[in-house]
């Protein structure tokens, strides 16, 4: 937190103007560190429980760089998604720690959250795995131990069902699958866990870039079924984070 803010609530709660909640509340709300083309919100974890992760994709080098300093600086855990290898490459030369994680695309920094077993990460194929690897690395840096069970699509169901005793240890479910998506409401007739359901943009042509994936998860008849965007592998990481600490 900025020093000025912090010595202003400081001053208030020592003259008796406020409340140790109000300060805390007020503290919830002020942080940021302004780096010109972007604010990196420094309390996050304050109120969310996890820091900011910084979106790489459309960045330059210098300004993933310059974020990535500041959140060092301001915490011991740090995320960067969507970055290719070259800029990974020039943000570990720069910065030391940092480790890139290629199939996932994501750089991170420090020392996972203290463990907590329960998410299971499966694909219907193999071309899946790319997102898979993003909601894997994702959960595991948010302080999760995750499991993993990659092609056991539709199109082999006995593969899927070689799988039960993961389906039914695990507290939620990350699904990823392209093609034809059925792979989640498969999951989500199995077992009573939530399911996070991914589409992916793998396919042939008539898969319209992973639309065709995320209308089928979303018309799902297993009710079990909850959907995040086309390749969003961090989101589904993120939400399966949450529901797993409850």
């Amino acid at each position: 937190m900025r020093t000025e803010a912090l010595k202003q609530i400081l001053e208030k709660v020592k003259k008796g103007t406020m409340d140790i909640e109000g300060a805390l509340k007020k503290m919830e709300g002020l942080p940021f560190v302004d780096a010109g083309f972007a604010k990196y919100d420094t309390h996050r974890i304050i109120r969310q429980g996890f820091p900011e992760v910084i979106f790489g994709y459309g960045k330059t080098d210098a300004q993933i760089v310059k974020l990535c300093r500041i959140a060092v600086k301001h915490g011991g855990i740090v995320m960067v998604t969507r970055v290719e290898k070259k800029t990974a490459q020039h943000v570990i030369r720069k910065i030391h720690g940092f480790r890139y994680h290629a199939d996932a695309r994501i750089l991170t920094y420090g020392g996972t959250m203290p463990a907590k077993k329960g998410i299971l990460i499966i694909t219907a194929g193999t071309i899946d795995i790319l997102v898979a690897e993003e909601a894997r690395v994702t959960a595991q840096m948010f302080g999760n131990v995750v499991d993993t069970a990659y092609d056991v699509g539709v199109a082999g169901l006995h593969r899927l069902l070689g799988q039960l005793d993961k389906l039914n240890n695990a507290r939620v479910i990350i699904v990823v699958a392209g093609m034809d998506g059925a792979l989640p409401s498969v999951v989500g007739g199995i077992v009573g866990k939530p399911v996070i359901a991914v589409p992916v943009s793998s396919g042939y042509g008539a898969n319209f870039k992973g639309l065709s994936s995320l209308l089928t998860m979303l018309n799902s008849c297993s009710p079990a079924v909850s959907v995040v965007n086309i390749d969003n592998g961090f989101g589904a990481g993120f939400v399966a984070s949450l529901i797993n600490r409850l």
